[in-house]
């Protein structure tokens, strides 16, 4: 299948691209958003981060018309500011994070991440990662498995699954995504098991967030990029799942916020500043006719946050302003 962006126009229009501004896309993938960014570009830069190699390979293709444009990074994206250090740019207009696993990885049996396609149990975005989905199933403890499969898939059968899971492997080793699949869907109710949606969806997610350590790095890669955004750029975040949306949600209104003092206080004596701006309340969302076209963008979110001016650059112009306005009544 090819790899189609989501919510493609939305998100570089939320970025609200300057032909001369430096952006980085997190999450290169197949480059469908990179492309749009660097073709908005005239004598900016894009810095595409990915840590998986099948990505660069297929990214390097998708955006050979723009690679003077382009400068690709192996890496996570949650090392941002050590990746920004490295190429000499103390500060970006704007920052794309599209948190699916691409069509390409899902589509590829190899990679695990599919539970409808036999494969070995990796999961692993990056391939030389420490930690496979199957060192995980066939390694934890019971209750380790049941509260991972609460935590990150949000599945209330868990403690079914993971008891399920643990006697099975008893006698042999879970190998294999089918394997896990057939295990998971034995092991739900039957009313569970007549759900829409496959029954291993919720265990594949939290395995897949465990074995990348997708959620632990979301909140400090969202602040690292407040911190080096340039006033008015923007941080655009598309996710899909409801623990990513709450992370993002939640660290854009603590960076939104201004002082927390009690209210009774007379004066602030916490010092804290907003940082950004939310740009709208609500979560953008696929229309219908991209549902259509993409099932995959079902479940897709995009919140927006811009940088706030410098409060001492701010206080530096006022100031210079009311100067200007004196002489000039002199």
């Amino acid at each position: 299948m090819t790899h189609v962006p989501v919510l493609l126009h939305e998100a570089v229009a939320a970025l609200d691209i300057k032909p001369q501004g430096v952006y980085v896309d997190g999450t290169m993938g197949g480059g469908g958003h990179s492309l749009a960014i660097a073709q908005r570009l005239t004598t900016g830069r894009l810095i595409c981060i990915d840590k998986d190699d099948y990505a660069h390979e297929r990214a390097r293709e998708t955006l050979a018309p723009v690679a003077q444009r382009v400068s690709f990074v192996k890496d996570d994206f949650c090392n941002l500011a050590a990746i920004l250090d490295r190429l000499g740019q103390p500060a970006i207009d704007g920052l794309l994070l599209d948190l699916g696993v691409s069509s390409f990885q899902l589509d590829d049996a190899a990679r695990g991440f599919s539970y409808t396609k036999e494969a070995p149990l990796d999961m692993r975005m990056d391939r030389s990662g420490p930690v496979t989905a199957g060192d995980i199933v066939n390694g934890w403890d019971e209750r380790e498995l049941a509260d991972l499969l609460f935590r990150y898939g949000e599945e209330r059968h868990a403690r079914r699954i993971a008891a399920a899971i643990v006697r099975h492997r008893q006698e042999r080793p879970i190998e294999t995504t089918t394997q896990l699949a057939e295990l998971v869907a034995q092991a739900m109710p039957g009313a569970a098991r007549r759900e829409a949606q496959h029954p291993a969806r919720r265990t594949f997610q939290a395995l897949r967030i465990e074995v990348n350590n997708e959620l632990g790095i979301l909140d400090k890669t969202l602040r690292d990029a407040a911190e080096r955004l340039s006033p008015g750029g923007r941080i655009a975040v598309i996710t899909f799942h409801s623990l990513e949306d709450r992370i993002v949600k939640e660290t854009f209104a603590s960076l939104a916020q201004g002082c927390t003092c009690p209210k009774d206080f007379p004066v602030c004596v916490c010092g804290k500043k907003p940082v950004v701006k939310l740009v709208g309340r609500k979560p953008v969302t696929p229309s219908p006719q991209e549902i259509e076209q993409n099932p995959r963008s079902r479940s897709a979110k995009l919140r927006v946050a811009e940088k706030l001016p410098d409060e001492r650059q701010t206080s530096i112009q006022e100031e210079g302003n009311v100067s200007h306005a004196r002489a000039e009544k002199v």
